[in-house]
C-alpha cells in the first residue's frame, strides 16, 4: 500500500518538476545561463530528482514541450473551426475546382457548399470533398453566397520580342504608286500596272486577247474570267504594260478590290449596248477607294444597237466625267472583237503612265504583292506576284503571310523560266513551303532562319488574337447557358432536389438510351461542306458567298475544310466522317477517288462556273429540307339550304349546295369555311345529285352532301374540295446573283 502511494507521489512530483522547467524555459533569454538543478522537496526520494541525469532531464523537457504543442495546436484548430473569416469582394475561380478548393477560395466550410448545391440538380449523395464541380455550378454557388467571381488568370507568358519583317523606310509620296525611297538616283522607270475592270461579259478578256493576240477567253469556262490573270504586253512602240484581268462576276468582288490595290491605272470596260451595270458601279468604287485614275473603254461599238453617248451620260451619275464634258477621264470607243481603236487605247494608257512618272527602286530587298496562288502537282505551291521594289532572283528568301519561300524558279505568264523580275513585272514564283493567300505582302529577308522567325512571330500573333476571340465567344456562350439554366431552375424551384432529378430524368430519358448514330440523326439538319478550288482567289470567292448564308433555321451550313488542289483521299475521308458533300471548283478527281467516293456514298460535285456551283449547292440544301404539304383547290361550293335526314335513330345534317367553281370529287378532302374560319376538315359521308349517289359534281350543278362528322350547316357556308400534295421545300437563301 505504502509502495503504491509512493509511486503515485513520485509521478506527481515528476510532472510538477517538468511543468516548472517548462515555465523556466519560456521565461529565460535565448543566451541565458544553463539550467540549474531543481530543488523540489526534502523527501527522501528527492535525491532522485535533485540530481537527475542530463538525458533524463532532456527527455522530460521534450515530453513536456511535445504535450504543450499538441494542446496548443488543438486549441488553434478549434478556434479556426468556430470562426471562419468571411471574404468579401471577388472569389477567384478556375476550371475543374473541387468542393474543398471552392470552400477554401470562398472562406467557407464544406457544409456551406453542400447547402448551396441543394439549388442544383446534383445528387448530393455522390458528392465528396474532392469531387470536381462544373464551372456553372461554381459560379452559381458563389453568387448564391452573395459574392462575385472572377476567372483565375493563366500564368502570363514572358513577353515575346517582335521579330516581324517590315518594309524599308519610305517617303510618303502620293504621286508615286509604289512610294520609292527619297534618293532619286536609284529610281528607274518601270512598266505601268493596268487593271481591266467592268461588268461580266462586257469584253474585258477579249480586249486583252486582242492586245496580246492570244485566245484566253475561248479557254475560260462559260466564257467568263474566274481568277486574276497577270500579263506583260509589249506595245509596237516598245513600251511595256503589265495588265491585270480581273473577274467581272458578282462573286469575285474581293478579287477586283485586290486588283485595284496594286495597280497604277484602271481601264473601265463598258459595253456600248448594255451601259452601266452593277459590277461597273462597283469597279468605279474600287478605283476611287484606291485613288487610281480611270480610262474609259466603251466596247462593242461595232454593234448596231451600240450607244456610246448614253454610256458617257450614265457614268456622270457616278462622278466619272469624260473629257468632252469637261472632266479628266479619257474615253475611247473600241471593238475588242474586231480590233478597232485598240492602239488608240494603248496610246492613251502610255500617255497617262508618262504623266504619272512611274519609277521604282530596283535595288535592295524585294517587296511585292501576291496576286494569285495555286497548287501544281509537279511544282507545288505557286504564286503570281507583282514586284514593287527590288529585283527578284533565284535563291531569294521571301516571306508572305504565314509562309516563306526560297525561290527555286521564276516563270513569266507563258510558263517560260526567267532569271529575274524587276519592279512592275508579273512573275510566277516557285519554292513556297505553303500557299500564301492572295493579297499578302511579299518581303525579302536575309536568310531562311530569319524567314522562320518571321513566320513564327506572325503565327504567334494570330494565335493570340484567335485565343482572345475564342475567350469572348466562350464567355458569351457560358452566359447564355447560365441564363438558360437559371430559367429552368426557376421553373423547378417549387420542387425538392429529388423531384427535380426525376423531372430532368424523364425529360432526357428518350435521348439517354439512344445509340450514338440515332442520336446524331436527331440533331438539327446540317449540310457539311468540303470546298476545293484551283486558286486561292476562287476559294476566297466561294467562302465569301457562303458567308452570306442566313438560313440556319432551315438547314445549318458547316464548312468542314477548304483548300486548293484536286480532290484527294483525305477529302473523301473527311466527307465520310462528317456526312458531307465535296464541292470542287476548276479542280479534278481521278477515277480511283471517284470509285472510293461511290463506295462510301460520298457526293463529289465538280464545276467550272461559279454560279452553277452555287445553284448546285442550293439544290443540295433543298434536298436536306423536309417535304411540305401543299393544298391545291379543286372546287368550291356554297351552302344554299340546310335540312336533315334520319338514318335509323340518328339525324344527319345535310347541306344543299351549288358548285360555282371547279368540281367536287367525293374521293378528295373537303373543308368547311364559316366567316372565313375553317371549322372542319375531313371527308364526305355522302354526295348526291337529286336522289342518286354520285362521285363528281361539276360547276353549276346542285347537290346534297353530308360530312363524316355530325356538324350543323349554316346558309352561306363555303365547301372547299382540295387535294394534298407533298412538295419539296426550297431554301430562302439568296446569294445575290
Amino acid at each position: 500500500m505504502n509502495r503504491g502511494l509512493l509511486l503515485r507521489l513520485e509521478n506527481l512530483v515528476q510532472l510538477h518538476g517538468a511543468c516548472w522547467q517548462l515555465r523556466a524555459l519560456s521565461s529565460r533569454k535565448v543566451c541565458g545561463p544553463p539550467w540549474k538543478p531543481v530543488q523540489l522537496s526534502a523527501h527522501p526520494m528527492g535525491s532522485l530528482l535533485l540530481q537527475p541525469q542530463l538525458c533524463q532531464k532532456d527527455r522530460s523537457v521534450s515530453a513536456a514541450l511535445s504535450q504543450y504543442r499538441h494542446l496548443a495546436t488543438k486549441e488553434e484548430t478549434k478556434k479556426k473551426k468556430k470562426k471562419v473569416p468571411l471574404m468579401r469582394g471577388e472569389v477567384e475561380i478556375r476550371q475543374k475546382m473541387t468542393v474543398e478548393e471552392l470552400a477554401k477560395a470562398m472562406g467557407k466550410d464544406i457544409d456551406h457548399i453542400y447547402e448551396a448545391l441543394l439549388y442544383t440538380d446534383i445528387n448530393l449523395d455522390s458528392i465528396e470533398p474532392d469531387s470536381i464541380l462544373h464551372e456553372d455550378h461554381v459560379k452559381m454557388i458563389v453568387q448564391k453566397s452573395g459574392m462575385k467571381y472572377k476567372s483565375a488568370k493563366l500564368k502570363e507568358e514572358k513577353e515575346r520580342k517582335n521579330t516581324d519583317a517590315v518594309k524599308r523606310q519610305v517617303v510618303n509620296c502620293s504621286f508615286w504608286r509604289f512610294k520609292p525611297p527619297a534618293d532619286p538616283a536609284v529610281l528607274t522607270p518601270r512598266p505601268p500596272v493596268v487593271t481591266i475592270l467592268g461588268h461580266v461579259d462586257h469584253g474585258k478578256t477579249t480586249l486583252l486577247d486582242s492586245l496580246r493576240k492570244t485566245q484566253v477567253a475561248s479557254m475560260e469556262a462559260g466564257g467568263i474570267t474566274q481568277h486574276i490573270g497577270a500579263f506583260l504586253v509589249h506595245m509596237p512602240s516598245g513600251e511595256k504594260i503589265t495588265f491585270l484581268d480581273t473577274p467581272g462576276h458578282a462573286a469575285f468582288s474581293a478579287m477586283r478590290a485586290r486588283g485595284t490595290n496594286v495597280t497604277d491605272i484602271v481601264i473601265l470596260v463598258v459595253a456600248a449596248e448594255d451601259g452601266v451595270m452593277q459590277q461597273t458601279i462597283e469597279s468605279i468604287q474600287h478605283a476611287k477607294n484606291a485613288g487610281v485614275p480611270l480610262i474609259l473603254a466603251i466596247n462593242k461599238c461595232d454593234k448596231p444597237e451600240a450607244d456610246p453617248e448614253r454610256v458617257k451620260k450614265e457614268l456622270l451619275a457616278h462622278d466619272v466625267v469624260c473629257e468632252e464634258f469637261g472632266g479628266d477621264v479619257q474615253a475611247v470607243n473600241i471593238s475588242a472583237l474586231k480590233g478597232e481603236n485598240l492602239m488608240v487605247l494603248a496610246e492613251a494608257t502610255v500617255a497617262l503612265a508618262e504623266m504619272l512618272e512611274l519609277k521604282a527602286d530596283a535595288t535592295g530587298l524585294v517587296e511585292g504583292t501576291v496576286i494569285e496562288s495555286r497548287k501544281d502537282k509537279g511544282k507545288g505551291p505557286l504564286t503570281t506576284a507583282i514586284i514593287q521594289r527590288g529585283t527578284l532572283r533565284k535563291g531569294c528568301v521571301l516571306v508572305a503571310g504565314k509562309t516563306w519561300a526560297k525561290v527555286r524558279f521564276l516563270f513569266d505568264e507563258n510558263g517560260k523560266a526567267v532569271d529575274a523580275a524587276p519592279p512592275g513585272i508579273p512573275v510566277e514564283i516557285m519554292g513556297w513551303k505553303e500557299s500564301p493567300s492572295a493579297g499578302d505582302e511579299i518581303l525579302e529577308v536575309e536568310s531562311e532562319q530569319r524567314a522562320q522567325e518571321v513566320v513564327a512571330w506572325r503565327t504567334y500573333v494570330e494565335q493570340q488574337e484567335r485565343m482572345k476571340k475564342d475567350l469572348e465567344v466562350i464567355e458569351a456562350k457560358q452566359k447564355e447557358h447560365r441564363l438558360e439554366y437559371e430559367k429552368k431552375q426557376k421553373q423547378l424551384a417549387h420542387l425538392t432536389w429529388r423531384q427535380r432529378k426525376a423531372v430532368l430524368y424523364k425529360a432526357n430519358k428518350h435521348v439517354m438510351f439512344l445509340r450514338p448514330k440515332e442520336r446524331t440523326e436527331m440533331d438539327e439538319n446540317t449540310l457539311s461542306l468540303i470546298v476545293k478550288g484551283d486558286v486561292d482567289g476562287s476559294v476566297e470567292a466561294i467562302l465569301s458567298i457562303l458567308d452570306s448564308y442566313d438560313c440556319e433555321d432551315e438547314c445549318k451550313l458547316d464548312i468542314v475544310y477548304f483548300g486548293m488542289g484536286d480532290i484527294s483521299e483525305n477529302d473523301v475521308s473527311l466527307a465520310e466522317a462528317f456526312n458531307g458533300v465535296i464541292f470542287g471548283f476548276s479542280v479534278k478527281a481521278n477515277e480511283s477517288i471517284k470509285k472510293l467516293a461511290d463506295k462510301k456514298g460520298i457526293k463529289i460535285k465538280l464545276h467550272n462556273i461559279i454560279y452553277k456551283l452555287i445553284e448546285d449547292l442550293k439544290d443540295e440544301l433543298n434536298s436536306r429540307l423536309p417535304r411540305t404539304v401543299v393544298e391545291t383547290t379543286i372546287g368550291e361550293a356554297s351552302v344554299l339550304d340546310t335540312f336533315s335526314v334520319t338514318v335509323g335513330k340518328t339525324k344527319i345534317p345535310v347541306a344543299g349546295c351549288r358548285v360555282h367553281k371547279g368540281l367536287l370529287d367525293r374521293k378528295m378532302k373537303f373543308k368547311l369555311i364559316r366567316n372565313r374560319d375553317v371549322i372542319w376538315k375531313g371527308c364526305l359521308s355522302s354526295l348526291k345529285h337529286h336522289k342518286d349517289d354520285v362521285q363528281v359534281i361539276k360547276t353549276g350543278m346542285d347537290c346534297g352532301l353530308s360530312l363524316d362528322k355530325n356538324l350543323e350547316f349554316s346558309i352561306g357556308d363555303e365547301i372547299i374540295c382540295y387535294e394534298e400534295k407533298e412538295v419539296q421545300q426550297t431554301t430562302s437563301w439568296d446569294p445575290g446573283f
